[in-house]
């Protein structure tokens, strides 16, 4: 199985930025802590980071040919983003969103998630360990 882990804007910057919300681990840590969950699973995974919503799409686009499944942290891209939705749709590969604060209990712009009803699930507020969830979850998508 191969899955591939989409982080979007800003998220580059865990760590530092508003580490009363996110936390002190960087992106880097929750990738490794996502990679050795991977090995025990058999799953392989890939990592992608970027700020630009066109590179999402297109590796959501790409990946329809090479992976089984995908996490993805949209970050604020969350909250708007139908394109992603769209995307995610369109390739037929199951998705499971994650967030690691808890959106719901967040201001009320980010109550909301355009990109939820296309995913298969959203994990949210359990901070890092909502990365490993997600893998744990959608690896039982994957096994169904």
């Amino acid at each position: 199985m191969r899955v591939l882990v989409i982080s979007g804007p800003n998220l580059n910057l865990l760590g530092e930025r508003e580490p009363e919300i996110y936390g002190r681990r960087t992106l880097s840590e929750i990738e490794g802590m996502v990679a050795e969950e991977a090995r025990g699973l058999g799953i392989e995974v890939s990592f992608l980071q970027t700020n630009s919503e066109s590179e999402i799409l297109s590796a959501i686009h790409e990946a329809r040919r090479s992976f089984d499944g995908i996490i993805i942290n949209p970050g604020s891209l969350t909250h708007y983003s139908i394109a992603i939705a769209d995307a995610i749709k369109a390739v037929g590969i199951p998705v499971v969103e994650v967030h690691i604060s808890n959106i719901l209990g967040r201001e009320g712009f980010r109550a909301k998630s355009v990109i939820a009803r296309a995913a298969r699930g959203v994990i949210t507020g359990f901070g890092p360990d909502s990365y490993v969830l997600g893998l744990r979850a959608l690896s039982r998508i994957l096994k169904e």
